[in-house]
């Protein structure tokens, strides 16, 4: 919630960058931190070595201002400078922060042994993601032994626009929450909206249509995929979805919509269902309720 006399909303569907660009009139707004948080944000896959310029250059935030931040990131060990190449990456600290949140999804316990059971049979992936910002983050993945390039592992984010976990994690949002989603996303990359735009609708409709939807190869050419909504818990505003990646070469015409396709709706079926048995909530029945009724 929004602190006592605030009337700013939360953001939960904007990036840590695009709420500080937001807030610069929140007098309740810890500025500073946000941009402590930005800076962690720019490490990535392919950027886990930067220094303080090339951190200001992705940030927007000043050279002096970012030094100041990474030199306390990692006094408080969220940072680790690299003394010989004048860069930082991040710290064993920051999988701390991680950690709650993992251990607070009893979904990844309960669904693994079936995701792995699926991936195993299709000799794909099987993943369940939640969404954040405009990226799906995995927070749990199963394999079987060879499964081409793409190699999903926890925490690593894919675009919502052009993927079917995506497409998926978006079919189970409110009508507002999705309306902001797609706002954010054409604010993001107009181009890549505009042109993605109508598959990105049409999978939605397919999910709501047949419980799942398909993606092929849009986010790797070397990948077809299909996935299906998992649920939406509005009390923390987190959607998650299921699917299951496999090497296009593997694939027999017609298989992926005509068979895996189904199963991954029937796995997100029998996740809802087992979550639902060993956490009853309201929020869960209700979710389970919904399920049933589509």
């Amino acid at each position: 919630m929004a602190p006592t006399g605030s009337s700013k909303p939360q953001h939960p569907l904007s990036s840590a960058a695009a709420v500080l660009a937001e807030s610069a009139d929140d007098a309740a707004f810890a500025t500073t931190l946000a941009k402590g948080l930005v800076v962690l944000e720019a490490f990535k896959a392919g950027s886990t070595l930067l220094g303080n310029m090339e951190l200001s250059t992705l940030t927007g935030i000043p050279r002096p201002t970012v030094a100041r931040l990474t030199h306390t990131l990692a006094q408080l060990g969220y940072l680790r400078y690299d003394a010989e190449r004048s860069k930082y990456r991040v710290g064993a600290r920051a999988l701390r922060m991680a950690h709650p949140l993992l251990a607070g999804m009893q979904v990844r316990q309960l669904a693994r042994p079936m995701m792995q059971e699926l991936a195993h049979s299709v000799r794909g992936t099987v993943s369940i993601g939640l969404l954040d910002a405009t990226s799906m983050i995995y927070v749990e993945t199963a394999r079987s032994g060879d499964v081409g390039p793409h190699v999903p592992d926890i925490g690593m984010p894919i675009p919502v626009v052009m993927t079917a976990m995506g497409r998926a994690a978006a079919a189970a949002l409110p009508p507002a929450d999705a309306d902001r989603l797609e706002r954010n996303l054409a604010a993001e990359d107009a181009g890549l909206w505009s042109a993605v735009r109508d598959k990105y609708r049409a999978g939605i409709a397919q999910c709501k249509s047949r419980g799942f939807c398909t993606c092929w190869g849009e986010y790797m050419t070397s990948i077809h995929a299909v996935a299906a909504p998992l649920f939406h818990v509005s009390e923390s505003k987190q959607s998650f979805s299921i699917n299951c990646g496999i090497p296009a070469f593997r694939l027999q015409p017609g298989q992926l919509e005509g068979e895996i396709g189904p199963r991954i709706a029937a796995l997100a079926d029998s996740v809802r269902a087992v979550v639902g048995a060993s956490m009853p909530t309201a929020e869960t029945r209700k979710q389970n309720k919904k399920s049933a009724r589509t």
